[in-house]
C-alpha cells in the first residue's frame, strides 16, 4: 500500500502504459482519475481498477484543451478530496496516430521506410501542420495537464509527485520520426525546468523514458518484415520489448515516498538500449 490514501490523475489512461499505471496505482492504494480522449476506453480502465478493489472515475479529455484539463483536475478533488500524483501518459507518435488502428499504422511505417532512402528530402517535405500536432499533443498537452493539476496541488498544500512520459527518443535522434523526437526531448527539458520551479512547493517532477514497449504504438512491429524488426531488436541487449507493467512499476517508484529525494530525473526502462 505504497500509495495508500493518495489521489492520482493519469492522462492517456485508456490503454497501454496509462492503463497499466492506473491499475498498478490502485493496487497500491491510490484512487485514480482515468483521463483519455476515448472516454469509453477510460471507462474500461475504471472497470479494471475496480476489479482489483480500487476506486476510479473516468473522464474524456483532449489534452490540448485547457478547459478539459481543468475539469479533469477538479474531478480528482471533487471525487476523492485531493490530488497528489499526476502521470501524463497521453501522447502520439505521429500526427495521424490512432490507437489500435494497426492497418493505418502499418501503412504509415512503410511510407516512412520510403522516406529513409532520401532523408534530406523528407525534411524538406515535412508537413509543418503534422509537426505542430505532435508537438501540441506531446508537449503542450503535458504542460496543460500539469498546469491544471498543479493549481489544485498548490491550493491543497500537500506536495506531490508529477511524472511525465518522455522516451528514449528524448536523447536519441534515431529513435523515432523528427516530430516525435523533438517533442519527447522537449518533454524531458520541461520536466527538468518544472522540477526546479516546483521543488520549494514539495512537488517532485520526474520523467520516464521508455524503450520499445508492448503497446498499440509498437504493435505494428508484428506486421513488419522480419528483417526490419530484427534491426530494432539488435539495438536492445535484452532482445525484446518491455511491457506496460514495467513502466507502471517505474511510475510507482516515482510516485511513492521511496523516491522522495528524486526530482528532475529521467528513468529509462529500455532493456539496455542506452548501454551502447
Amino acid at each position: 500500500m505504497r500509495l495508500d490514501s493518495k489521489v492520482a490523475v493519469i492522462t492517456g489512461g485508456g490503454n497501454g502504459i496509462g492503463q497499466a499505471t492506473a491499475v498498478r496505482f490502485a493496487e497500491e492504494g491510490a484512487a485514480v482519475v482515468v483521463a483519455d480522449i476515448q472516454e469509453a476506453k477510460a471507462q474500461e480502465t475504471v472497470g479494471m481498477v475496480e476489479a482489483v478493489g480500487g476506486k476510479a472515475v473516468a473522464i474524456g479529455v483532449d489534452v490540448v484543451d485547457r478547459d478539459q484539463n481543468d475539469a479533469m483536475a477538479q474531478l480528482a478533488v471533487d471525487s476523492f478530496g485531493g490530488l497528489d500524483i499526476v502521470v501524463t501518459a497521453a501522447g502520439i507518435s505521429h500526427a495521424t496516430y490512432n490507437s489500435g488502428d494497426l492497418e493505418a499504422e502499418a501503412k504509415w511505417v512503410m511510407e516512412r521506410a520510403d522516406e529513409a532512402e532520401a532523408p534530406a528530402q523528407a525534411v524538406v517535405d515535412l508537413d509543418i501542420e503534422e509537426f505542430r500536432k505532435v508537438m501540441a499533443v506531446n508537449v503542450e498537452g503535458t504542460l496543460l495537464g500539469v498546469q491544471a493539476c498543479l493549481a489544485r496541488m498548490l491550493d491543497l498544500g500537500t506536495g506531490g509527485s508529477i511524472i511525465t512520459l518522455a522516451s528514449i527518443a528524448a536523447k536519441r535522434p534515431d529513435a523515432g520520426p523528427l516530430s516525435y523526437v523533438c517533442s519527447k526531448s522537449a518533454v524531458w527539458m520541461l520536466t527538468k525546468k518544472l522540477a526546479r520551479e516546483l521543488a520549494s512547493a514539495e512537488i517532485r517532477v520526474n520523467a520516464i523514458g521508455p524503450g520499445f514497449i508492448e503497446t498499440s504504438m509498437t504493435a505494428v512491429f508484428d506486421l513488419m518484415p522480419e528483417e526490419r524488426v530484427a534491426q530494432v531488436w539488435e539495438q536492445i541487449p535484452m532482445g525484446r520489448r518491455g511491457t506496460p507493467l514495467d513502466i507502471a512499476n517505474a511510475a510507482l517508484f516515482l510516485a511513492s515516498d521511496e523516491s522522495r529525494y528524486f526530482t528532475g530525473e529521467i528513468l529509462h526502462p529500455d532493456g539496455g538500449y542506452f548501454t551502447e
